[in-house]
């Protein structure tokens, strides 16, 4: 190599090397805080076998064995990715999984199963999977005509339809009488189910009916009937378009679609993912309003808001927003509502996101999410214990 040459490579290594260093004081400069501490697992979970790959991972839920339920959709793999299912085939690989795969703590895949049967209508677009104390799953479905839940045991026999399938209009915009799907007066009917979430000591479901219907439906976990629902701020629910967001105008009375999530938690709350309002509202389980805060509100397009975890302590003293359209986990105190830390990026790398979907969280701690879109994946952030970190993380690699 030239003597040029070697200066020329010389100065490439020290500008990497004060790069480093200043990527190094920068951190160092940061403000610390006490929160949870996460590393992402990027050898969780395992291959799958049979040459399956994953479509838009669109749900993550966990039972009480810590079993990590997903359900992706099969349908939104590229002919690349799905060069085997082809007629005729263009190659070797691949093959779209099973809609719902159940891992072990391990990530070991230990079943399969999910899509159309008899008995029941799966799901033009499933979407969210929740698994209630007696490990059975729940799938809402956003689809154009989605407009019902399912409930199966947890090798997939059907249990219980809620709502009446293919009742959304398929031309929504229409004015619908009274007590139809796409009505989020609905008593009957959903119309685009986000997710089910579950109160097991109260035996309600919290449904975000969220992609057509603007409102939280509370129904009875055996039984499947309505209870009782509500709109933002504790409104009577109303399908006003409002047009899009303005991150400069007020605040408006309802929620937007997609309203994304209802989380209850242990003391009576329920925390409402309203996911392009760029807000979380607060709510007492009758419906009444307590409190909201904005999370990055300058986001336009999906939103900042897109999915609710809590840590495991009684007092879930932590609450875990999934930010998609930013590539962010938010670790706030719950009560409090105030973001303590953030932590991942965007990208295809392990820690990294390509639109993080949907958030659980195991009994020890753990953080599992999905990604839809591109992204197609689950990924496992290891509970770490508590300690001093810096209030934006980056991308937590495991430390040597």
């Amino acid at each position: 190599m030239s003597k040029r040459k070697l200066i020329l490579a010389g100065g490439w290594v020290i500008a990497i090397a004060m790069l480093a260093v200043g990527q190094r004081a920068l951190e160092s400069q940061q403000p610390m805080v006490e929160a949870p501490m996460f590393e992402v697992d990027p050898f969780w979970p395992k291959p799958l076998p049979n040459k399956w790959v994953l479509g838009n991972a669109i749900g993550v839920g966990v039972d009480s064995r810590d079993h990590v339920y997903i359900v992706h959709r099969q349908d939104t793999m590229n002919e690349a990715e799905n060069g085997a299912g082809t007629n005729p085939p263009t190659s070797d690989c691949c093959k779209g999984a099973p809609p719902v795969l159940e891992f072990d703590p391990q990530g070991n895949l230990v079943k399969a199963w999910g899509g159309p049967g008899e008995g029941y209508v799966w799901p033009g677009s499933n979407h969210g999977i929740s698994i209630d104390k007696n490990d059975n799953v729940w799938i809402g479905g956003n689809g154009t005509n989605d407009s019902h839940i399912l409930k199966f045991s947890r090798d997939g026999k059907l249990l219980m339809q809620i709502g009446t399938p293919n009742a959304v209009p398929l031309d929504s915009t229409k004015v619908k009488p009274r007590h139809t799907a796409g009505n989020s007066l609905s008593m009957e009917h959903f119309g685009r189910v986000a997710k089910v979430s579950l109160d097991n000591t109260a035996n309600e479901a919290y449904v975000s009916d969220g992609y057509l219907n603007k409102r939280v439906a509370v129904i009875d976990m055996t039984t499947g009937k309505i209870k009782r629902f509500w709109g933002a701020y504790g409104n009577v629910p109303s399908d006003t378009n409002y047009g899009p967001y303005s991150p400069d105008s007020a605040l408006i009375p309802q929620f937007r679609t997609p309203l994304h999530c209802a989380e209850p938690t242990n003391d009576g709350l329920v925390y409402v993912c309203d996911r392009p309002n760029d807000r979380i509202q607060v709510f007492q389980k009758d419906g009444k309003f307590v409190k909201e805060v904005r999370i990055a509100p300058k986001t336009l397009g999906d939103g900042s808001v897109w999915d609710i975890a809590f840590s495991k302590d009684p007092q879930q003293k932590y609450l875990y927003l999934a930010d998609g359209k930013n590539e962010k986990i938010y670790v706030m105190d719950r009560q409090s509502l105030e973001i303590l830390t953030r932590f991942g990026d965007g990208g295809r790398q392990p820690g990294q996101w390509f639109a993080v979907h949907s958030i659980a969280t195991d009994s020890r701690g753990n953080i599992f999410t999905t990604e839809t879109y591109e992204g197609k994946r689950l990924q496992k952030f290891v509970y770490k214990g508590m300690g001093r970190v810096p209030r934006n993380q980056g991308v937590v690699w495991p430390k040597k």
